[in-house]
């Protein structure tokens, strides 16, 4: 790959999570969904849903969020293109909400389904299937890191999502990659070392951003600190 077409690859992410986070810092409506399905992330973890399950999650997640997104987006274009009231652009609008509105019903249905056994169950132990789930825990840490990160530099207004601003996405990740093999590996053979040389790899990255002149030590700090912290809870609270 060229180093021209890497650079266009890279601004054309940037723009799609510029995106993301200005949708977050104007539409209510999607820090209400990004924050319920923070709560959903946790409720599977307590609850120790399966994998096919937390993919099931995962989709139906992704499906509201796409789908509020969409509908900002259409209702930023007919704004634009209307300059007065138009029967066609309420329209436009309408259907878009009701694309939400499937979404949401869907999702909530998923929900149920998933839940409604569990929440049944008076004699449920909700930490038993959690202890052989690790790939689960990992996965919902770190999506919950990254949604962390995105609300934050939303909240910021600083730096662009992924070159600079508060915090540091790229520490936070390879922080909580850390501490998630750290915790995974526990008194295994080799754990030291495996979990040392993890550590080096997330300094590496977090040195790579500060010396391209990408982040500060400062927010290079906030975001290693923030992907261990959220991490080290999920799993103390959930696996260990």
């Amino acid at each position: 790959m060229s180093p021209q077409r890497s650079q266009s690859l890279f601004h054309s992410f940037n723009h799609a999570a510029e995106g993301v986070i200005h949708a977050l810092r104007t539409q209510r409506n999607l820090w209400i969904h990004f924050s319920i399905a923070a709560a959903v992330l946790v409720a599977a973890l307590a609850f120790g849903v399966s994998k096919l399950e937390l993919i099931v999650l995962l989709l139906a997640i992704t499906f509201v969020l796409v789908a509020e997104l969409v509908n900002t987006a259409i209702e930023a274009a007919v704004d634009v293109a209307s300059t007065s009231f138009d029967p066609m652009a309420k329209l436009a609008k309408d259907i878009a909400a009701g694309a939400v509105l499937i979404a949401t019903v869907v999702a909530v249905a998923v929900g149920y389904l998933v839940f409604a056994d569990r929440l049944r169950d008076p004699s449920l132990r909700i930490l038993d299937g959690l202890r052989d789930a690790p790939f689960e825990v990992t996965v919902i840490a770190l999506v919950l890191t990254v949604m962390l990160v995105i609300v934050a530099k939303a909240y910021t207004g600083r730096g662009t999502p992924l070159r600079g601003g508060l915090p540091s996405g790229h520490a936070a990740v390879a922080f909580g990659g850390w501490v998630a093999v750290t915790t995974l590996l526990g008194h295994q053979r080799y754990w030291f070392l495996i979990s040392t040389v993890t550590f080096i790899m997330a300094l590496l990255v977090a040195q790579t951003r500060i010396e391209a002149g990408i982040h500060s030590l400062f927010e290079v700090f906030l975001g290693g600190l923030l992907g261990a912290l959220v991490t080290l809870v999920i799993f103390q609270v959930f696996w260990a």
